[in-house]
């Protein structure tokens, strides 16, 4: 009896269920949206030198990730499965040219606010914040997105602007130059978890919430014309393209933001056409 049941304790480690061959889908390089597909994992780790971020995978095995701006050439991706059992990971990333852009002409206490403005910052980023933080079970993000307006892109993300020949943080979204009071369409589906006025940087602005963390953000519009809770659709008018806030020059910035991690938002859209590599190894890369 006792070597029967040593023979079934072996046995059963050479047994166990396998973790199915994870698949990553789009390009691994700074600042882009990643989808990963794994029938048995439950939950997947982003782990980089700036921080930790725990993404939710859905039933259908499927969870959206975001390489930050500034992310290494090297990130470990961990994977917590059904099976009790976590397999790692090495990314390579491609590092991405950010260019530099200098503006002048913006009014100067746009660049330096003083004490005064402070107030209106603070509302902003307030406001902003908890919009980014939503977190709902929405899936309006697998219906894809579209491009929200027309135009020359005037502004990349991940560039970084000098303004009045002061520096400022890089760029957070893609400018769209279009002429004022052109219609601003949802670039996808979902709800609105912000319609705000008047803010300082930003101007008048909407944040729509797609689900599984995933917002888009539409910025100095002329003005909306939706509320907070208002659900839309594809394509749906959601204002019209102005220049509110720190604007030079009338064009909507369109940004995206994924678990709290901005990314380019072009890269939505192709989010249910991006190219798949399995993931055979606990090494993996860029070939």
């Amino acid at each position: 009896m006792r070597f029967k049941a040593i023979c079934l304790i072996i046995c059963s480690l050479f047994t166990a269920p396998k973790t199915e061959a994870l698949e990553i889908c789009g390009d691994l390089k700074q600042g882009e949206l990643l989808l990963i597909k794994g029938a048995n994992a439950k939950e997947i780790v982003i782990s980089d030198n700036l921080q930790d971020k725990e993404y939710k995978v859905y039933d259908n095995g499927i969870a959206l990730i975001a390489l930050h701006r500034d992310a290494p050439p090297k990130v470990q991706l961990r994977v917590y499965n059904y099976a009790d059992a976590t397999t790692f990971y090495d990314l390579q990333i491609a590092p991405m040219k950010w260019d530099i852009q200098r503006v002048n002409g913006v009014a100067q206490h746009k660049v330096t606010p003083n004490k005064q403005h402070q107030k209106e910052i603070n509302r902003e980023l307030a406001d902003v914040n908890k919009a980014l933080t939503t977190r709902s079970d929405y899936n309006f993000w697998k219906q894809g997105f579209i491009l929200p307006v027309d135009g020359r892109i005037s502004g990349n993300f991940g560039n970084q602007r000098v303004f009045n020949g002061i520096p400022k943080n890089p760029h957070s979204g893609t400018d769209i130059a279009a002429s004022a009071g052109t219609p601003v369409k949802a670039s996808g589906s979902g709800k609105v978890v912000l319609s705000g006025k008047d803010y300082f940087y930003t101007g008048n602005m909407i944040i729509i919430d797609h689900g599984a963390g995933l917002q888009t953000i539409y910025a100095h519009l002329q003005k909306a014309v939706v509320k907070n809770g208002d659900e839309v659709k594809q394509g749906d008018i959601i204002g019209y393209v102005g220049q509110t806030g720190r604007a030079v020059g009338a064009h909507l910035h369109w940004g995206a933001s994924l678990n709290g991690v901005r990314f380019r938002p072009h890269s939505l859209l192709n989010i249910n056409d991006k190219r798949c590599k399995k993931m055979q190894e606990n090494i993996w890369g860029n070939k």
